[in-house]
């Protein structure tokens, strides 16, 4: 739910105001659930102590925002002032000393109390009785807001609208940048080591491509070695096919093996006739 019209409607938000928007409006609903919640439980004084409470919390969170932690600017801050989103009154005694922690106005009045006193959430505890320890301001429910250490609890109000959003948000922010720089170291030791394995890859392939043309080279050498040896002992192949292409040289070949086989026949002699023709001769 946006902020009231009545706040935007003099001019136009400076920029940076988005960072604390949405805190001011999750504050702005939860003041208007309170006020619609049935009260008929509770004493009268008690219904309006969400009003002071969240009025203290929304000033606290962005007094802390410009002048704590420096997280919004001067434009911003003094548009929240003119707009009265936050409490100028409040924070203009915030400024003071002794009153850092003031949790209102109203318990600072001496006309809002008997005898020309002040809240007794203004009295430090180290000037309480024992009966006085946990009292509360009837108006606000402050339990303790005098300034100094051990004066008064750290959450005044004892419940969500005594913390301090600012603080939470800051120390949220800052968890979250701590886990993105986390996982921006993570992801480039990840690449990092991606890089290493590849470049491991690559000298393992480098190393097995060295390796198979050096077998490839002693394989072609044992080869050419292997033809020369042939060559010495029987002398070049002939070529494949020379009679089909040379029909002449094919006939002289065949003439020639005929030729010697006729002269080795007359060398060695007519041939014997056969012992049955032999024989018949004589009879």
């Amino acid at each position: 739910m946006p902020l009231p019209q009545k706040w935007n409607k003099s001019k136009r938000p400076p920029p940076g105001f988005d960072y604390i928007e949405p805190i001011l409006e999750a504050l702005e609903n939860e003041l208007r659930d309170k006020v619609k919640e049935n009260n008929l439980t509770i004493r009268k004084n008690e219904s309006l102590w969400p009003v002071h409470q969240i009025n203290w919390q929304r000033s606290r969170y962005v007094y802390d925002m410009f002048y704590k932690y420096n997280k919004i600017s001067r434009q911003v801050y003094q548009y929240c002032l003119d707009q009265k989103l936050i409490d100028a009154g409040l924070i203009a005694k915030w400024k003071k000393p002794g009153y850092e922690r003031l949790c209102s106005t109203y318990v600072i009045n001496p006309a809002n109390y008997k005898f020309g006193t002040t809240s007794i959430c203004r009295v430090p505890w180290k000037d309480r009785s024992q009966d006085q320890m946990d009292a509360k301001d009837p108006t606000t429910g402050c339990m303790g807001c005098a300034s100094g250490k051990g004066n008064g609890p750290r959450n005044i109000f004892g419940n969500k609208y005594g913390q301090s959003l600012a603080a939470v948000q800051i120390a949220r922010e800052r968890r979250l940048e701590a886990k993105e720089q986390a996982r921006k170291v993570q992801e480039e030791e990840q690449a990092q080591r991606k890089q290493n394995d590849g470049d491991e890859d690559d000298s393992d392939e480098e190393v097995d491509d060295e390796d198979d043309a050096a077998v490839a080279a002693a394989a072609k050498t044992d080869s050419d070695d292997a033809e020369t040896d042939d060559e010495e002992d029987f002398g070049p192949a002939p070529q494949s096919g020379v009679w089909a292409s040379n029909k002449k040289l094919e006939n002289e070949t065949l003439e020639y093996y005929d030729d010697d086989a006729e002269t080795d026949d007359e060398e060695d002699g007519p041939m014997p006739e056969p012992l049955a023709k032999k024989a018949k001769i004589e009879e």
